[in-house]
C-alpha cells in the first residue's frame, strides 16, 4: 500500500495532523494534493508559513519548523471509508510520534481527527487542555469535501493559529 511518508523530528513548533491521505495524494505522494482541497493557499494566505508553496513542495514544511502526519496512514477517497479498527491503531501510534516529538503546538485538520484522536468532542480553534505538554488547535478541514465550512471560516482560524504559533518564544 502506498501512503504518505511522515514529516517529522525533534524540536518542531507544530505538527499538523490529518486524518488520513486521500487517494489523489497518496498516488502523487504529497499532502493535501487533492484538486479541491484549499490547505496550501490557506497555510501561506493566513501567516502560518512565510510563502506560498504547493503539494509538491510539502517537505519543505519542515523548514519553518512544521511536522506533517496522519491518524490513519492508509489512503481512502474519503474518512466513511475508515474502520475503527484504523483508528484505534492510529492512536496509539500517533500517540507514541507526539510523546517522543514534544511539538510546542499540535494543530489537528479537522474536528473529526481530534475527536477520533482524543474520543471527546471539540470546538474549533485553540483547546484547554495540553497534549503532551503541547498546546492543541483544531482547525476546520481543509478537504473538498468539507463543503460545511465556508472559505472565510477556514481562514479566520488559520489566521488564529498563525497568531499563537507567532506568540511562541523561540
Amino acid at each position: 500500500m502506498r501512503t504518505l511518508p511522515d514529516y517529522l523530528r525533534k524540536g518542531m513548533k507544530m505538527i499538523l495532523v490529518g486524518a488520513n491521505p486521500g487517494d489523489r495524494s497518496a498516488r502523487v505522494g504529497h499532502y493535501y494534493a487533492g484538486r479541491n482541497n484549499q490547505f496550501w493557499p490557506i497555510l501561506y494566505e493566513s501567516g502560518v508559513i512565510p510563502e506560498p508553496i504547493g503539494y509538491e513542495d510539502d517537505r519543505r514544511m519542515l523548514e519553518f519548523g512544521i511536522g506533517m502526519t496522519d491518524l490513519v496512514k492508509r489512503p481512502t477517497r474519503g474518512i466513511e471509508e475508515l474502520e475503527r479498527r484504523e483508528f484505534a491503531e492510529g492512536r496509539v501510534l500517533l500517540a507514541q510520534k507526539l510523546e517522543e516529538l514534544r511539538p510546542r503546538v499540535i494543530a489537528f485538520n479537522g474536528k473529526m481527527v481530534y475527536e477520533k484522536f482524543t474520543g471527546r468532542p471539540c470546538k474549533l480553534g485553540l483547546q484547554k487542555e495540553l497534549l503532551y505538554g503541547a498546546r492543541v488547535f483544531v482547525l476546520p478541514s481543509t478537504s473538498g469535501q468539507n463543503a460545511g465550512a465556508a472559505l472565510s471560516v477556514k481562514k479566520r482560524y488559520f489566521k488564529k493559529l498563525a497568531v499563537l504559533l507567532k506568540s511562541l518564544k523561540d
